[in-house]
């Protein structure tokens, strides 16, 4: 893109992290076809941050992810690992091969029977004006077994590596410990084939740029030409299991990138599923020491890490999963757990993906992780509750200082904690909302109703709730997507998502206002704190099968003390807080 375009790759690395992935780029999908009705976003996001444009052998363009994507064997069904997009292997093969060709099928996995409509339901606008369409799954989420049940999307050749060492299903050769997730990247064929997928996607990115300038040299005036190899890749995405194995392979991963492309910008997104039964004490162990070496070792090669979860805590102690006053999931099922998390994390992220005054991954990074502090904490209003008539100076002022925001980092509600730092987005609000519809003359009910613009609105609020604080927002007209194969999770909705008072049934949402943040907060100080208590008190003795995966008791001790050391960071009263 001749440096015209910030270019990110994101690296999906476990099957919780496919499922937030397939619902990511699912509804970056749907952000790339026509709008609804009404629908007045002028494309704030550019598209070309995430994708890239490509051509199959046969000259058909192509447009898809600029994505890795690693997960174990027996985790695709019917998904090849080429993907469907390019040419068969095969058939390449037959050309090459003019002598007698000997074919070896595998039987495929049988096609999940819901995704032809998954890929057709997209619903229809009817007489009565409301947006209808038929129950997508039909109340069989559970027939779901794997993230490619429900993409949408085509992916490069290049994006799918299968880990054939472990098994997705199964009692025996399962990726369980921190250790064993090390080990594979350590491994020649799976590091190299990952550096391999690097360089083709980072040398993408890659472009010549001449520079011409006046040289006065012994007396001789002229002009000198001089080439260089630049970049404009912004940085990598990392979506990472945290609770299995695959914390190993992300921190592998991340300390990878740092060495062969420091400078740029690494967030790591660690993804947790829940809930976790407290009959498997075993599983919640592995749970416990791989999210906490998963956590400090992201910590040491990334920009920052957010844990994203829908359960209420990150040690062994069960707490219910979070709630939003209006949604409604199961939370038992990675498919409604991913698709929420997912919707949080296309809001975030859409800093670095803004088609004008874009904010850098790397800046980004340094306005929440300064002093040291390399955790962040992520939460959302999902969907900000606008009323029809409403204006933001109403909904703003009426929620005061208790907007309802969900955390979604697992770290507890953060209410009364001291924010160091944040970054919020607003999205989906349309422009005749952004001030106050009061007639001239009408007293304000706040200093929220004076403001001139949208921009100042949300400014100021943050303000009032945080006030002294490090802040960047942004106001965006495009609302996130939610259309089909999404989950059914808001039943007062219409199809714009304004929360609407006995939406007729049928009603189908099609796009949500989201309220989103990123923030460095205190409460961190008391989920590391605790973290590290809990891990004090294990017995390893018990746990020797995690040890013999290659975790040595010197690297416990030192994670306790990285644990407390990072703590620290977010004590109010520190000097490094001051």
């Amino acid at each position: 893109m001749a440096g015209g375009v910030r270019e990110v790759l994101t690296l999906q690395l476990g099957h919780f992290a496919g499922f937030v992935g397939a619902h990511w780029w699912n509804q970056q999908d749907a952000a790339l076809g026509p709008r609804t009705e009404g629908d007045s976003s002028p494309g704030e996001l550019c598209p070309d941050v995430l994708y890239r444009a490509g051509r199959t052998l046969h000259g058909q363009e192509t447009y898809t992810p600029r994505l890795i994507l690693m997960d174990l064997k027996g985790s695709l069904n019917s998904l090849k690992e080429e993907g469907g997009l390019y040419k068969d292997r095969q058939l390449e093969a037959a050309v090459a091969w003019q002598g007698k060709l000997t074919t070896h099928r595998e039987e495929e996995y049988p096609k999940n029977p819901n995704l032809q409509d998954l890929l057709s339901a997209e619903g229809v606008l009817n007489t009565d004006g409301v947006w209808r369409t038929k129950p997508i799954l039909n109340g069989k989420e559970n027939s779901i077994r794997v993230w490619s049940d429900f993409l949408r999307v085509h992916l490069h050749p290049r994006s799918i590596c299968v880990i054939q060492k472990y098994n997705h299903d199964g009692e025996t050769g399962r990726l369980e410990a921190f250790g064993q997730g090390e080990g594979i990247l350590k491994e020649p064929r799976y590091l190299e084939e990952l550096e391999d997928r690097l360089h083709f996607y980072v040398e993408e990115c890659d472009y010549l740029q001449v520079a011409m300038w006046q040289c006065r040299c012994w007396g001789d005036t002229g002009l000198r030409l001089q080439s260089a190899l630049l970049t404009s890749l912004q940085g990598f995405q990392i979506l990472c299991d945290l609770h299995d194995g695959f914390s190993g392979v992300g921190a592998k991963t991340a300390e990878l990138l740092q060495d062969e492309y420091s400078g740029r910008g690494v967030i790591t997104w660690g993804l947790l599923p829940a809930p976790y039964s407290l009959g498997e004490p075993q599983k919640n162990i592995y749970r416990l020491l791989n999210t906490a070496f998963g956590l400090v070792h992201l910590t040491g090669y990334s920009s920052f890490v957010c844990p994203l979860s829908l359960g209420g805590h990150l040690g062994l102690r069960p707490k219910p999963p979070v709630s939003f006053p209006d949604l409604h999931y199961d939370a038992s099922l990675p498919f409604h757990c991913s698709a929420i998390l997912a919707t949080a994390l296309d809001t975030v992220t859409a800093p670095f993906r803004l088609r004008s005054s874009m904010v850098p991954m790397a800046h980004l990074a340094d306005l929440l992780s300064f002093s040291g502090r390399k955790v962040v904490t992520a939460e959302a209003v999902i969907p900000f509750p606008l009323d029809p008539g409403q204006s933001l100076p109403d909904i703003l002022g009426q929620l005061g200082g208790t907007t309802p925001w969900t955390p979604l980092s697992a770290c507890g509600d953060s209410a009364g904690s001291r924010c160091f730092a944040q970054s919020v987005v607003l999205r989906g609000i349309d422009s005749t909302s952004h001030t106050s519809k009061l007639n001239p003359g009408t007293p304000l009910p706040s200093a929220l109703h004076a403001c001139a613009s949208g921009e100042e609105v949300l400014a100021l609020y943050l303000q009032q709730q945080h006030p002294r604080v490090l802040s960047s927002s942004h106001l965006l007209l495009t609302p996130c997507r939610v259309a089909p194969p999404y989950p059914h999770l808001f039943s007062s909705f219409s199809h714009k998502g304004l929360a609407l008072d006995g939406t007729p049934k049928g009603a189908a949402v099609q796009s949500i206002p989201v309220f989103g943040a990123l923030r460095s907060s205190s409460s961190l100080y008391r989920t590391l704190g605790d973290l590290a208590e809990e891990l004090s008190r294990l017995d390893l003795r018990r746990w020797a099968s995690f040890m013999d995966a290659g975790v040595e008791r010197d690297d416990m001790e030192e994670l306790l003390q990285d644990l407390h050391s990072l703590a620290q960071c977010y004590q109010e009263g520190n000097s490094l807080s001051n």
